[in-house]
C-alpha cells in the first residue's frame, strides 16, 4: 500500500469510528507494521498542523482520533447545541488528581487521603465520563477500583498519564520550613503495600523543641489533601558538604531506594 492510500486508509477510520483506535488495530487495518503505521500517522498529523485545517489527529494513550481543532469551538457551538459545562468544584477537581495521580485507587483509599467521604464526588466524575470503574481489588469485600478515562486526556490536553505535571516535593518542603519548629524537612517517596509509593516528611526538629505528628497533619491543612504528606518521620536530615539534602541516603535509611530504580527502569 502506498503512502498516501494508507493515510487516506487511516483518515477513513479514525473518520468513521469516532472514537480513538488502537494503534495496533490500524496497523492491522492498513496492513503495516505498528512502528511504519506510526510514522505514517505522525506524518499526517504534521500535515495539518501545518495546514489551514479545521481538524487534527489526537494521541490518546497509544490511541488516536480525529477531533476538531480547539480554537474553532466558537464557530461548532452556532451550530450545534452546546455542550454541559461540567461542573468541577474544589471537591470534584481534589477527588480527580488523587484519582489521576493514585490510580487504580478505592473510594476507601480516597476517603482516607481526603478525610471525608467521596460518594458524590467520584459519582459526578463517573457521570462526567472523566473517571471509570477499572475493576475490583483482590482483598475482602472486593471493593471497585477507580481510574480516569480517554475523555479525562481529551479534557486536559494530555496525549497520556506520563503527561501529568509532577508533584514537586521542594514546594511542600517549603510550605513545611514556614512552621516555627522545623529546622529542616526533606519530602521523598515511600514505599507502601498498596499505592506503590506514598509521599512522606522526614523533619528535623529545632533543638529544644518538640513536635509531634498531629501537629504537622493540622499544620498541612492548608495544602491541598492530595499534597499532605502520608507518614511524618522525626529524624535528623543528612546534608552534604555543599549543604545539599542527601536524599539517595534517606531512601535508603527507609527502604525507598528501590522506587527510584524502578522509575528508571520503566
Amino acid at each position: 500500500m502506498e503512502i498516501k492510500q494508507a493515510e487516506a486508509a487511516i483518515e477513513a477510520i479514525l473518520f468513521a469510528m469516532g472514537d480513538s483506535v488502537e494503534l495496533e488495530k490500524i496497523a492491522k487495518a492498513i496492513q503495516q507494521d505498528t512502528e511504519t503505521t506510526r510514522k505514517i500517522i505522525g506524518h499526517m498529523m504534521d500535515g495539518y498542523r501545518k495546514k489551514d485545517r479545521g481538524i487534527q489527529i489526537m494521541e490518546l494513550d497509544g490511541a488516536y482520533q480525529l477531533c476538531t481543532k480547539q480554537e474553532l469551538y466558537p464557530y461548532l457551538i452556532r451550530v450545534a447545541r452546546q455542550p454541559k459545562k461540567l461542573a468541577l468544584t474544589d471537591v470534584v477537581m481534589e477527588t480527580l488528581s488523587i484519582i489521576a495521580y493514585k490510580q487504580p485507587i478505592t473510594k476507601l483509599e480516597i476517603e482516607k487521603i481526603r478525610g471525608v467521604k467521596c460518594d458524590h464526588a467520584v459519582n459526578k466524575l463517573v457521570e462526567y465520563n472523566l473517571v471509570k470503574e477499572l475493576g475490583r481489588l483482590d482483598a475482602p469485600g472486593r471493593p471497585l477500583l477507580f481510574g480516569t478515562t480517554e475523555e479525562f486526556l481529551r479534557y486536559f490536553g494530555l496525549h497520556s498519564l506520563e503527561d501529568l505535571p509532577s508533584l514537586n516535593p521542594v514546594q511542600i518542603e517549603d510550605f513545611l520550613r514556614a512552621n516555627d519548629k522545623i529546622k529542616d524537612v526533606a519530602v521523598i517517596g515511600l514505599p507502601d503495600k498498596r499505592l506503590g509509593e506514598i509521599c512522606g516528611a522526614v523533619i528535623e526538629v529545632k533543638e529544644g523543641m518538640h513536635c509531634t505528628e498531629e501537629e504537622i497533619q493540622a499544620f498541612c491543612m492548608d495544602l491541598p489533601r492530595y499534597k499532605r504528606p502520608r507518614k511524618i518521620i522525626f529524624a535528623e536530615i543528612p546534608r552534604n558538604a555543599t549543604g545539599k539534602i542527601e536524599k539517595p541516603a534517606l531512601r535508603k535509611r527507609y527502604g525507598a531506594d528501590h522506587l527510584v530504580a524502578q522509575q528508571n527502569r520503566s
